[in-house]
């Protein structure tokens, strides 16, 4: 009797190259090290998270426990946890960078641009970088078309902030193998679901190379302030260390990437803000250090014509 699995054609996801097969593998210390312009060290990439939320849906993440440990649907106390951010957390982030002429990258479900379209219309008056993180928050290995979602995305911040966005973040970095092919394929340049590197990588897709621009799982206010329950000072510790460590290596070993993640539910509620403000203030106190967003760092790796 033959075997169906062995004739049956192969979907996509099982045919679909792997992370390992995307990029060789290469250890910083045995690369050239990279320049920056005009004597610069390190780069600073801010990243901002706006969500939508589905309240029809169990929320993406808690702050609340549900009663028993079973998750509710609607979840009233934590959609409206989210929407704080939204109405209140949101402006003092704006101000804290406005205060400081720092304008972040914004990771950003494009549903919000329907919805909440005076928070996504501040955030463009203000220059911010708006950067694709789907059309609403979920997992993207739970959408059920990836590729129509992905245009969606883009033709809703396109018509929203008049240019196609350039760069890509799944929810939670989350990705399913042939993720990188569809965004590639859709006109991105660069992704930063990879947390693998402190500086850009060439990746492989089957339409052809995107960048990978590092971002970070640790200097996130969601992993220290809401996974583990830090202190309200916690991710100023954690980033000041990191910077310390990054610009130092980065006067002898060459360009280093800073990345950090902020969520205004979070880092924008009273008593966490102060210390965002000193986090920015410490960063940008340092001589040759820049603030970029994902497109400037995207420009800068192109023009080194690195080779993987």
């Amino acid at each position: 009797m033959t075997n169906p699995s062995i004739n049956s054609p192969s979907s996509a996801e099982d045919v679909a190259m792997r992370p390992n097969e995307r990029l060789a593998f290469s250890a910083i210390v045995d690369r050239k090290p990279l320049a920056l312009p005009n004597g610069a060290k390190l780069i600073v990439w801010p990243v901002v998270n706006i969500e939508e939320w589905d309240i029809s849906r169990p929320m993406p993440r808690t702050v609340s426990p549900p009663p028993g440990g079973v998750a509710q649907v609607p979840d009233l106390p934590n959609w409206t946890w989210h929407e704080y951010g939204m109405r209140v957390g949101f402006w003092r982030i704006l101000k804290a960078f406005e205060d400081l002429g720092i304008k972040p990258t914004m990771s950003i479900n494009a549903k919000v641009c329907e919805t909440r379209p005076r928070v996504a219309q501040a955030a463009l008056d203000a220059g911010w970088e708006f950067m694709a993180h789907c059309y609403e928050q979920m997992a993207i290995q739970k959408v059920p078309d990836q590729k129509a979602m992905i245009e969606q995305s883009i033709e809703v911040l396109t018509r929203f902030t008049g240019k196609k966005p350039e760069g890509w973040l799944g929810p939670g970095r989350g990705q399913t193998f042939i993720t990188l092919d569809l965004i590639k394929e859709a006109g991105f340049k660069w992704f930063g679901d990879w947390v693998l590197d402190e500086v850009p990588q060439y990746v492989k897709t089957d339409h052809g190379t995107l960048v990978s621009i590092p971002y970070s799982i640790e200097l996130n206010d969601i992993g220290i302030m809401l996974s583990a329950n830090q202190p309200s000072d916690a991710m100023l510790k954690r980033t000041k260390d990191s910077f310390d460590c990054l610009y130092e290596e980065a006067q002898e070993q060459g360009a280093r990437i800073l990345t950090f993640g902020i969520h205004p539910y979070i880092s924008g509620v009273p008593h966490r803000i102060k210390y965002l403000r000193e986090m920015l203030q410490y960063l940008s106190s340092h001589e040759g250090v820049v603030f970029w967003n994902g497109s400037q760092i995207y420009d800068w790796f192109e023009s080194l014509k690195v080779k993987n």
